[in-house]
């Protein structure tokens, strides 16, 4: 097993993570389940498919509903926009793994009282159980949170890709693990273009992140060729057109320095995605907009209500992966409970996170460790994981 792999596993407090997947394993197959019991997951992301995964394999009755039609691998997203005939590996196809228990739509509200989920436009789903793995929202490229088909989200992507064609200069606004990924990216597929790099911080990456990663992500920028500009905002922000290629636009700081650049691209303003519960769960949120769990991943006040991955209140770095752990676990709950078997708890440990820097290299630390930068290229950046994605969907890479 890689270290890419083991992150996952070593990430959760090692004796109760154990015992969550253990709990799936024992089982030995299928498990007894009571008539009515029907799980709707909200959300098709990390958190939602390695949830639908796992209670399609132990036959329990799920709904699966998200707003697009193919799941997105958006830790690649990044190099889709950039990487002509990449963004294909990037989609995979809901209805081809779950096939009718995957519903397209936007859900609207959370019935808690007659237990249904409701869609717009009216259509209603009961559930007996609820996982809520609405995740967070963003600028594209980076997210690509609307309602659309696998077609349409692939042409957003090449159309991008001719607008950075198109340009001999790009500005990328935000200096989070985001940002610092894309400026790196673009000046990988693009060495001869300029990229400047903006951050309100004088520290690049996420506070998490060990200080030398942070120093060592910075180091990797400059090798690279990317100019930085820190501890300065971007001014006019809103004025500005973003994802279009426009020769020579002016851009101002709020140190009073001027710019100019053919194309902007935004990495900052990363929000929780509540709309879904917003109206029915207000009590349960944090200022936010995730909701409180247990450390069961239990919603605050209900039994039946779980969230996993962005949307849970968790303090821990919003990542891929933690949301399988929590999937695991909320899943290994349902299960628990119709048993009568005892809760499987969630808790947090040691920071493990990998950042590509383009194709050719990357840092990050595993377990409170800084990781050589070769094993990071090695183990993320060469692939962005997709393997893991296509894998756990059961379906061929193309």
């Amino acid at each position: 097993m890689s270290v890419v792999e083991r992150l996952g596993e070593n990430r959760v407090g090692k004796k109760q993570q154990t015992v969550g997947v253990l709990n799936l394993q024992q089982m030995g197959g299928q498990v007894s389940i009571p008539d009515g019991v029907h799980v709707v997951v909200v959300g098709g992301g990390f958190g939602g498919i390695a949830a639908a995964q796992q209670l399609k394999s132990q036959g329990i009755d799920f709904t699966l509903i998200d707003m697009r039609d193919a799941f997105h691998h958006n830790v690649a997203a990044l190099r889709a926009s950039l990487q002509p005939g990449f963004v294909q590996r990037t989609f995979i196809p809901y209805a081809e793994t779950f096939g009718h228990s995957f519903v397209q739509g936007r859900v609207e509200q959370v019935d808690t009282h007659r237990q249904l989920v409701i869609l717009q436009g009216g259509k209603e789903i009961y559930y007996s159980h609820l996982i809520l793995c609405t995740g967070s929202d963003g600028p594209f490229p980076g997210r690509f949170n609307i309602e659309a088909s696998y077609e349409t989200a692939i042409q957003a992507y090449q159309d991008l890709i001719t607008q950075f064609q198109a340009a001999d200069s790009v500005l990328v606004v935000g200096g989070g693990a985001t940002g610092v990924e894309m400026a790196a990216e673009i000046k990988t597929e693009y060495p001869d273009k300029k990229v400047v790099l903006i951050h309100s911080r004088i520290a690049l990456a996420d506070t998490e992140l060990l200080p030398s990663v942070r120093q060592q992500a910075k180091q990797v920028l400059l090798e690279k060729g990317v100019e930085l500009l820190l501890g300065q905002k971007v001014c006019n922000l809103s004025e500005l057109q973003l994802n279009v290629t426009q020769k020579n636009t002016v851009v101002k700081t709020d140190k009073g320095e001027t710019l100019t650049t053919d194309l902007i691209i935004c990495c900052t303003g990363l929000k929780i995605n509540s709309a879904a519960y917003a109206s029915s769960l207000s009590d349960s949120m944090a200022d936010s907009g995730a909701l409180k769990v247990s450390n069961h991943l239990q919603v605050e006040g209900f039994s039946n209500i779980y969230a996993v991955g962005d949307c849970a209140d968790i303090k821990e770095p919003k990542l891929a992966y933690y949301a399988s752990l929590h999937a695991a676990v909320a899943v290994t709950n349902i299960i628990n409970s119709l048993s009568g078997k005892g809760l499987t708890s969630y808790s947090t440990g040691y920071v493990s996170m990998l950042l590509a820097m383009g194709r050719d290299d990357g840092v990050g630390q595993f377990n409170g460790f800084r990781l050589p930068r070769w094993l990071v290229a090695f183990g993320k950046s060469r692939d962005l994981l997709l393997w893991k994605s296509w894998k756990e969907m059961q379906q061929k890479q193309p």
